[in-house]
């Protein structure tokens, strides 16, 4: 279940699936599994689901990287380090292992 009252709450008997999840065998809403790895998991087990997670990481390395360089390079080389930098950088980082869980988490979905 995604949250109470989404749309894998419903779970009727024509819509669940005759498998459940790989990990934690709950009962799997049609539209509501998520293909990794070969195996089906509810969103709360692909959400953690190791290789989804690394390679979301190694985006976010990536990607993080070449933003902050790119937004705070400045900043950066002059040798100054403001308080705002705090929360900005971090943040640039979790923007995309976000956008990259998602995406893979909503091409693994069925």
């Amino acid at each position: 279940m995604l949250f109470a009252g989404g749309p894998c709450s419903r779970t009727s008997v024509s819509t669940v699936s005759s498998r459940g999840c790989a990990s934690c065998s709950r009962s799997l809403a049609l539209g509501c599994a998520y293909d990794l790895g070969g195996a089906r998991y509810c969103l709360r087990c692909a959400a953690r689901h190791r290789p989804l997670l690394r390679r979301s990481a190694r985006t976010a390395l990536v990607v993080g990287t070449i933003l902050v360089a790119i937004n705070q390079g400045t900043v950066l080389a002059a040798g100054d380090f403001p308080a705002a930098l705090l929360w900005k950088i971090p943040l640039t980082y979790l923007v995309p292992f976000c956008v990259a869980s998602w995406g893979a988490l909503g091409a693994a979905r069925r």
